[in-house]
């Protein structure tokens, strides 16, 4: 199953935290953060203005972004869970 984001919404697949503390201590799955980090697998076409011009995405699929913390709608496409969130919950992009 293919699922394409409408409207200025991305699809984001979360990039995996750190198994270990600086100081080598690993840590266990129950105390990690998710991570407010990831990478686009999809966007949709942009938001549209009153008079129904297209707002282009500012982003695009493989960009690597930084999102806050409670964005987005948990979803599971193929067994593997991403986020579904509007285009203006991203905080910026990383490289």
């Amino acid at each position: 199953m293919a699922l394409t984001p409408l409207h200025d919404r991305v699809l984001v697949r979360r990039t995996e935290g750190d198994e270990k503390t600086s100081g080598g201590l690993i840590i266990p799955d129950s105390a990690k953060e998710k991570p407010a980090e990831g990478e686009i697998v999809s966007c949709g076409e942009g938001a549209r203005k009153d008079s129904g011009e297209l707002i282009p995405m500012a982003v695009k699929a493989g960009d690597r972004v930084l999102f806050g913390k409670w964005s987005g709608t948990e979803v599971t496409v193929d067994g593997e869970e991403l986020l579904m969130m509007k285009e203006s919950d991203i905080l910026g992009l990383l490289s």
